[in-house]
């Protein structure tokens, strides 16, 4: 039977993305419970910011992921995004061996233990992807996703984007721009690296800073640098569908976050009001508001209504 031209769309799928913050174990828990019965069908666990940050073990990720796979969700591992060491390496030799949750590479390092162990995987957000090409040789090395760069406008996405191949985009949440060996975080308190004092657990959303006339710039996120503003696409169904988008990354903030992903399922699933939407998101005073300048090749900082 052929499908009618004017079919609705297929619903997005909707990933909860890697904590990038430095919370607590309890927090953590209590966060990953919260979102058990969350619209959120696919949750990628694991410490991708860095090493040093001890309150979750290797061992303790994939007990929890266990915990939220027996709750019906697809869970997968990302690898830490700098690699600096050979323990770090260790790490992800770890989360490749665990081969009853999907792997989501980093780097180029994750993906050759991937291909060594003959592991499917996912290319994360920071594993450079900018052609077709590109792409279609990931897929047949056994890529199984993959999550645009998240300064890819939706034009350059749908350039890109392999029908054969499920098209993620980061869709909500402070954008990770850069990474350092060096810890920001240490450097802004006039600390060293290994004697951070692991300051970055004061700050849940990491540390805003400001430009000379008061506006939110960036935020220091230990050895990270992210957007200031929330990158928010709730606003642009029809523009993510036209691109062959048909997943969305939301990436966790420390409140409402459960929120936040029903209002995404609600609008992009269910038929809600994006309009509606947006208000109620900006009524949350999410830390920085929002911004979606990047989806169409403008600064990031920009709002850019659908």
């Amino acid at each position: 039977m052929n499908t009618p031209t004017n079919a609705a769309p297929a619903p997005f799928g909707l990933t909860v993305g890697p904590v990038p913050y430095y919370w607590t174990r309890a927090t953590l828990q209590a966060f990953y419970a919260g979102l058990a019965d969350s619209a959120a069908d696919t949750i990628v666990l694991g410490e991708t910011t860095c090493a040093r940050r001890h309150e979750m073990k290797p061992a303790d990720w994939i007990a929890l992921g266990t915990e939220l796979r027996a709750s019906g969700k697809d869970v997968w591992f990302a690898t830490q995004t700098l690699i600096e060491s050979d323990a770090d390496l260790r790490v992800v030799q770890r989360f490749v061996d665990e081969t009853g949750f999907g792997l989501e590479a980093g780097d180029a390092s994750a993906l050759q233990l991937c291909l060594q162990a003959g592991r499917p995987f996912a290319l994360g957000p920071h594993v450079n992807v900018y052609s077709r090409a590109a792409l279609d040789e990931y897929r047949r090395l056994g890529a199984r996703r993959w999550i645009a760069p998240v300064e890819l406008p939706l034009e350059s996405v749908a350039r890109i984007a392999d029908p054969a191949l499920p098209t993620e985009v980061f869709a909500f949440g402070r954008l990770p721009l850069a990474f350092s060996a060096r810890c920001f975080t240490a450097r802004h308190h006039r600390l060293a690296k290994d004697r951070c004092e692991f300051r970055c657990a004061d700050d849940g959303d990491g540390l805003l800073l400001a430009t000379t006339e008061g506006e939110p710039f960036l935020v220091l996120n230990g050895t990270q640098v992210q957007s200031a503003g929330q990158h928010c696409l709730i606003g642009h169904r029809v523009a993510l569908h036209a691109a062959g988008v048909t997943r969305l990354r939301l990436s966790p903030v420390s409140a409402r976050f459960a929120e936040v992903v029903d209002h995404f399922d609600a609008v992009m699933n269910r038929g809600a009001s994006a309009d509606a939407a947006r208000i109620a998101l900006d009524a949350m005073s999410l830390p920085g508001g929002l911004v979606d300048g990047y989806a169409y090749g403008r600064a990031g900082l920009d709002w850019i209504p659908a």
